[in-house]
């Protein structure tokens, strides 16, 4: 048996160590969403949590790990067997830790109906997934924001209901689902769409630890687990078992923690003030709060509650543009804003304060993590204290002779479309029609798929066995379907689009107001790619060389940070950028054959160096034709002033088989002509 790392053992990171915590005392606060960069023990946490929690009682030969103890949640296999008469057997077990793969499927995590025996029978068949298996355990979703946003929503929807409800063609099954959900993510890897990352109802932004004694501690420590796992294990033993005893007497007490309607006001207050939308929010400060509030003993929340709570449950729901700095609120900030709604609350609707056990209501939220640090620590150890860092936020500029070249004005760019291709594609996304090879997307057509029952098309299996009724055996049966019969169902999505801008920053286009335009075109097409869940990256050309500055994302934080500080100057190496940008979308290409890729331009066209002996414009003309030749498709916007526009930009276009827009043309409110491209 795997022995897991110790989660006393792990070094700082309280805030995510709390949420985790609480999370396990109360699994209907909604789950975590743990955010950071790597090496941050996102993993480790989520598989040392599930390690140190109380054994549960389960009824021993079911799918779905009933609680014996609790008839109101059993599953309707363990319900038809009482009402049998039988007795339910009782065994006692570890919580499970389930890792959901990123490549799983609807089917699997939901779990499906036997559709074959259905039809024969009459049967209803449960064939139990991923959210089966994680009942009443943690289920763990690395990497959440890759998984299908479908697949996302069903697993928030799940752990906010506690039951998973699987309809197939006119039948339904139900079971419990009540689980500890924790989702981790790599921000530089793409964010969850806000409507998702709502449905979280906590979540953690960690960064590796900067204290270098800290960090020594870390190396120190994994140095001894990797040596002796076990002997390491049982050195931190007596503190996984205090903290399990402490989730364990937080659960019981948790039905017994009340408040007051003062707190709802102090809350619902909180949360109006800083603008949140809905309401989801409240409810979990409040569901948090009485967690926190059982875990430190107590039966009755308090302002330091709420305010711990909302640490957790604010920040990812503040309201910011795609391309704004994260928000982040400490204690600090939360208390000063308690302190306005508190006397609001008493000015105009006094009551009964909920006071703390010491007495009193605190002005001031002083952190108390203290108490889980201490455990991460052998006795006696010093408790490191946190280093508080201020986020400040900072405009992105281009330089344009040491001066900083301001953004210029951004605008709703004309919808963006490429043509419905024939290849079926994994990855979803929102702008380009394809045929989808999972069971998502719109239901167009069937085909034959004799012995394979996966995703069924009904009508098309019924008519195909139609004919054949009147030769076959209908004893057992009222229709008799062969496999021969089955047809599968064909499916049209949206699928994403990799988009590679490619970015002229030469001499010829520094001019203040031309580059204010440029950028401003940038960040509104970046937006554009932001909402369609596009993968972008960055081309830069200038001076004798191009530079890909943003390899290929789906962060949007990385790409504003790349428009940071570009210099404009110097000659312009059109034939290398386009070069790049053809190797680039080539190897991607590769790599990433469901992903269609499309490269949008912004130049001028006056091109000025060459790679080779050839006139520049002949060179950037026959690198432009490889872009036709293998079927990429391309926009060409042209940043040339109307005025003196040499038709450079237009021609550039023509040879790489692309539209050419001007800015003026790009903010019209009608469409996007729709990019033609060999890939149809």
């Amino acid at each position: 048996m795997r022995v897991v790392f110790p989660f006393t053992a792990i070094v700082d990171q309280e805030r995510m160590k709390r949420a985790l915590v609480l999370c396990a005392i109360y699994p209907q606060i909604g789950g975590v969403l743990i955010r950071g960069e790597r090496g941050t023990a996102k993993s480790t946490a989520a598989r040392a949590l599930a390690a140190l929690l109380p054994e549960i009682d389960v009824v021993a030969d079911c799918p779905f790990s009933c609680d014996p103890h609790q008839p109101a949640t059993w599953c309707t296999l363990c319900r038809e067997r009482v009402e049998r008469g039988e007795t339910l057997p009782v065994a006692r077990r570890k919580t499970r830790f389930v890792d959901l793969p990123v490549s799983a499927t609807e089917d699997r995590v939901v779990g499906t109906l036997d559709i074959e025996r259905a039809i024969q029978k009459g049967e209803r068949r449960f064939e139990p997934g991923v959210l089966a298996m994680a009942n009443r355990g943690l289920l763990y979703v690395d990497e959440v924001n890759l998984l299908d946003d479908h697949i996302v929503d069903v697993l928030l929807d799940a752990a906010a209901m506690g039951v998973n409800v699987v309809e197939r063609e006119g039948i339904s099954f139900q079971h419990p689902a009540r689980f500890i959900l924790v989702g981790t993510m790599n921000p530089e890897e793409g964010d969850l769409r806000p409507q998702l990352l709502d449905r979280f109802a906590l979540c953690v932004n960690v960064e590796g630890v900067r204290d270098p004694a800290q960090r020594a501690e870390i190396l120190r420590r994994n140095l001894a687990f990797e040596q002796d796992p076990e002997g390491f294990r049982a050195e931190w033993e007596p503190y996984e078992r205090q903290l399990s005893e402490e989730i364990a007497a937080a659960r019981e007490r948790l039905p017994h923690v009340v408040h007051t309607p003062r707190d709802l006001l102090l809350i619902a207050g909180l949360v109006s003030s800083l603008g949140v939308d809905g309401h989801r929010a409240d409810l979990v400060i409040l569901k948090t709060a009485r967690a926190y509030a059982a875990f430190k003993g107590r039966d009755q929340i308090t302002e330091e509650d709420i305010l711990l709570a909302a640490e957790l449950a604010l920040p990812h729901r503040l309201k910011r543009r795609p391309f704004d700095e994260d928000g982040h609120l400490t204690l600090e900030q939360l208390a000063e804003r308690m302190e306005q709604v508190r006397r609001q609350v008493e000015g105009n609707a006094p009551s009964q304060p909920a006071s703390s056990p010491e007495g009193g209501t605190p002005k001031k939220a002083q952190r108390t993590d203290g108490e889980l640090r201490d455990r991460s620590r052998p006795v006696g150890e010093e408790s490191a204290p946190l280093q508080r860092q201020t986020v400040t936020r900072q405009e992105g500029v281009w330089w344009e002779g040491g001066k900083p070249v301001p953004i210029g004005e951004t605008f709703r760019v004309k919808r963006l479309d490429t043509p419905k291709d024939r290849r079926e594609r994994r990855v979803g996304g929102r702008r380009s029609v394809t045929r989808s090879a999972r069971k998502r997307g719109r239901y167009i057509w069937a085909r034959p798929s004799p012995g394979q029952a996966d995703d069924l098309a009904f009508d098309a299996t019924l008519r195909a066995a139609a004919p054949h009724q009147i030769e076959r055996d209908r004893s057992r049966t009222a229709l008799a379907i062969h496999p021969e019969d089955y047809h599968r169902k064909v499916r049209v999505r949206r699928a994403a689009n990799l988009i590679l801008f490619v970015v002229d920053a030469s001499w010829s286009m520094a001019v203040a107001e031309r580059m204010e335009a440029t950028k401003g075109a940038i960040l509104s097409l970046l937006t554009d790619a932001y909402q369609r869940r596009d993968r972008v990256g960055l081309i830069v050309f200038q001076k004798d060389r191009a530079r890909l500055v943003l390899p290929p994302t789906s962060s949007v934080d990385l790409a504003k940070k790349a428009l940071e500080d570009i210099p404009v100057g110097g000659k312009t190496p059109l034939s290398a950028g386009l070069l790049l940008a053809y190797e680039v979308l080539c190897r991607e290409m590769l790599l990433r054959p469901e992903v269609r890729p499309l490269m949008i331009l912004l130049t001028d066209g006056a091109g000025n160096v060459s790679m080779s002996e050839l006139p520049p414009q002949e060179e950037a003309h026959r690198i432009a034709d490889l872009f036709r030749e293998r079927g990429i498709p391309c926009v060409v916007i042209n940043m040339e002033h109307a005025a003196f526009d040499q038709g450079l930009a237009q021609a550039l276009a023509d040879h790489l088989g692309a539209p050419c827009y001007t800015l003026h043309e790009l903010k019209a409110e009608s469409l996007y002509s729709t990019v033609r491209s060999a890939l149809g």
